[in-house]
């Protein structure tokens, strides 16, 4: 308001009688008795007092008329300026007004819908501080040893999710509405501990739709806890090799696929510095309720991008282990390229990356697979029966020749996961994160 009224005092000050430039008009003269003009007197004597009187009258009448009409034109144009510059205050303001309008509805509908995901789990993590690794703070919450406790039942056998090579993960309830995965790694050991900060610091730093979040962490005595969101579908290697087997389709495989590259497209091209997952394999690929595929268990995540890692200790999985990392030690992006075209080889085929073929002796899904990945008559005979009617021979030839270029022994051969990720894409139906529009007849085969 005071803006507008400093706005307003100039228009008052032009508009104003009394301090307006004054017009040029002469009094009108003394009052005296009338003279009736006669002959004798007449209003001009001769032809020669008109000529020299009626000119000069005419001159001072005209330039009052344009004085007049110049003041005129000066009021009219400081009306017309400060209209403007008022009507572009007032369009500033009502726009400043919905904006903030804008954001407070926005504010409120992040709230709900971060109600409606559980968050409600945030208020019990405010209560804990931050964890400090390496001299950096780190955003993930520290959560007391005895709530965990609760929410496992003290960590009975019957909430185990499942077992990895450094502990178990525990299905949690910390109340009606809000699940999570705990898991616990086995104390002791400096890989253990290197492991756990590991993992604390890097999925602290990584926020992506593809990739596990980490909820917070606990340290009791030598024993480390790490808290993740529940995945209630598991891990894709218990569908794809598990006890009770799941028949995914088709389309949900190439999802799952498509939804793996996305979080390594992430890691490799987004991150900075770039991250290298490092241990790529089923077991790490978990699935929510909905079968969005999710990346996790990052204890061994390397920062660096294509450099060479030749001082970095060997770790990984057998037959996920890139041949260059494995015989030379050289880590690069393309090793998680390699591990992928592994895990499209479970997906395609159904069988364990590395299988038992004899006593004391093993081979390799790649091994295997590759010389008939390459020929389009024995490919349709080594694919997992489970898809064989679900499938479009066209797209499996597509992926056969996507997961043989993953699984080149040389790194250079090997596609970037950019370039993979372009790729399927086309491949997997719309309602599934793709671009592929599925036809109402190839709907009812897919289901």
């Amino acid at each position: 308001m005071n803006l507008l009224f400093l706005l307003l005092i100039p228009i008052w000050v032009l508009s104003s009688p009394a301090l307006s430039v004054p017009l040029d008009v002469k009094p009108d003269p003394p009052a005296s008795d009338p003279v009736i003009p006669t002959e004798k007197d007449p209003f001009f004597k001769n032809s020669s007092d008109l000529g020299a009187h009626s000119p000069a009258r005419l001159e001072v009448a005209e330039v009052n008329l344009v004085h007049h009409q110049d003041l005129n034109k000066k009021i009219l144009v400081a009306l017309v300026v400060s209209s403007s510059l008022l009507g572009v205050i007032l369009l500033l303001l009502s726009c400043f007004w919905i904006f903030r309008l804008r954001k407070k509805a926005n504010a409120k509908s992040h709230k709900k819908s971060d109600a409606a995901y559980g968050v409600s789990f945030g208020t019990i993590l405010d209560k804990f501080p931050s964890m400090r690794i390496g001299g950096k703070k780190v955003s993930i919450a520290a959560i007391e040893y005895p709530l965990l406790v609760t929410a496992t039942n003290n960590f009975d056998e019957a909430n185990i999710l499942g077992e990895g090579g450094l502990g178990r993960v525990y299905k949690a309830h910390f109340n009606d509405h809000f699940h999570a995965a705990v898991k616990k790694i086995y104390a002791g050991g400096l890989e253990a501990e290197r492991e756990f900060e590991n993992e604390v610091e890097s999925l602290s730093k990584i926020q992506h739709q593809n990739i596990v979040s980490l909820l917070g962490y606990c340290i009791h005595g030598e024993a480390r806890f790490l808290v993740y969101e529940m995945m209630e579908n598991g891990s894709l290697e218990l569908h794809l090799h598990g006890p009770n087997k799941s028949r995914l389709t088709w389309h949900l495989r190439m999802k799952i696929a498509l939804d793996v590259a996305r979080g390594l497209e992430y890691l490799h091209e987004r991150c900075n510095p770039p991250v290298i997952h490092r241990d790529l394999k089923s077991s790490n690929i978990l699935l929510d309720s909905n079968f969005h595929a999710k990346l996790s268990d990052f204890g061994l995540a390397v920062t660096g991008g294509n450099s060479n890692k030749a001082n970095i200790k060997l770790s990984g999985t057998l037959g996920y282990v890139a041949p260059e990392y494995l015989l030379d030690g050289k880590l690069t992006d393309k090793s998680d390229v390699y591990a992928f075209g592994v895990v499209l080889l479970e997906l395609l085929i159904g069988r364990r990356p590395v299988e038992r073929v004899a006593e004391a002796q093993c081979q390799s899904i790649v091994t295997w697979a590759m010389p008939q990945l390459t020929d389009r008559l024995k490919l349709p005979n080594i694919v997992d029966p489970a898809i064989v009617n679900t499938m479009d021979l066209k797209h499996l030839y597509q992926v056969a020749a996507i997961a043989v270029l993953c699984v080149q022994p040389e790194p250079s051969y090997r596609p970037l996961i950019t370039d993979v990720l372009h790729s399927f894409i086309p491949l997997v139906p719309v309602d599934l994160g793709g671009s592929l529009r599925l036809t109402d007849s190839a709907v009812s085969t897919c289901a």
